[in-house]
């Protein structure tokens, strides 16, 4: 998980396709018991959620559990780092960077090649013959829609309308962000610095500068992705409403290195040049991540 979340709320969102918008199984009869929306526990938006798409599939014939994977606790360095501790977030980024490249060189650290799958409608789902994963993946569009309308209030599009909705919240939330006076002369001060040590720096709005390094190095990552499978290393235009798509690539912790050692030096000078501006943008960030989080029962 990249170290910085805010505004990525799709790249967040896309490794829950599993429990929100992705796992089904293969018919099955209906059973005479009480339905997993009775089940969940009231207010609980992540469980009604995924109650309501429960029965959804189950009313279309599909085996599916209900299933909200268990909170991860956040330890005390993640919670220093999430309010923009400086000595957390240097201790941080002198290994990971900005947790982009990270994740080839060390992988069970980031999250990746640890505890197998707990979901257990991906089991299901991989039992599935061709014809059958296409019925399950047209019923489960279908009771995303369903499930969000009925506890979230929400009108969804087929296909990853929910994770675009959920960006053009943030969007909308970063606004008073980047509106602050404060932050902004923070923003501009930061990227006078970044540019005085030769980093390229677009927008300066506070939302942007936040995660311009990020950025930068998710689409090194993406670029190095399209080329390993033959596509154009520049991206499409993303249309409205549409995520972008991204490639990973496949890389050895070898070939990560010196990616991840000009990462490393990258999210350092910009901690330097940003170490005031993060103190202050990150309290806020955080709090938006909470409310869009609870908004669309994430």
């Amino acid at each position: 998980m990249p170290e910085r979340s805010t505004m990525l709320l799709a790249l967040l969102c896309l490794g829950a396709l599993g429990a929100l918008g992705g796992c089904g199984g293969a018919a099955e009869s209906a059973q005479p018991e009480r339905s997993a929306a009775a089940k969940a526990p009231e207010g609980d938006k992540k469980h009604q959620l995924e109650a309501a798409k429960a029965d959804c599939m189950k009313s279309k014939g599909f085996k599916y559990v209900a299933y909200v994977p268990p909170e991860k606790q956040k330890s005390d360095e993640e919670i220093k780092r999430a309010s923009g501790d400086y000595q957390a977030m240097r201790k941080y980024r002198e290994k990971f960077g900005f947790g982009v490249f990270a994740e080839f060189v060390y992988p069970k650290e980031m999250g990746r090649g640890g505890e197998p799958e707990a979901n257990p409608n991906m089991e299901i789902q991989s039992k599935l013959s061709g014809a059958q994963s296409a019925s399950y993946r047209k019923a489960s569009d279908a009771c995303m829609i369903v499930a969000a309308k009925r506890v979230l209030g929400k009108d969804l599009k087929p296909g990853d309308d929910f994770y675009a909705q959920m960006n053009r919240a943030s969007e909308r939330a970063m606004a008073a962000v980047d509106s602050d006076p404060g932050l902004i002369e923070l923003a501009a001060t930061m990227a006078g610095c970044l540019k005085e040590k030769g980093y390229p720096v677009g927008k300066t709005t506070p939302g942007a500068m936040s995660q311009r390094g990020l950025f930068a190095f998710l689409d090194l990552s993406d670029r190095l992705g399209r080329k390993q499978q033959g596509l154009s290393e520049v991206a499409p235009p993303v249309k409205d409403g549409q995520l972008k798509m991204t490639y990973r690539p496949d890389l050895s912790a070898a070939e990560a290195k010196p990616y991840l050692d000009r990462e490393i030096k990258a999210a350092l000078d910009d901690l330097e040049c940003g170490k005031d501006f993060y103190a202050v943008i990150s309290p806020k960030e955080e709090a938006i991540n909470r409310q869009i989080f609870d908004e669309f029962g994430m």
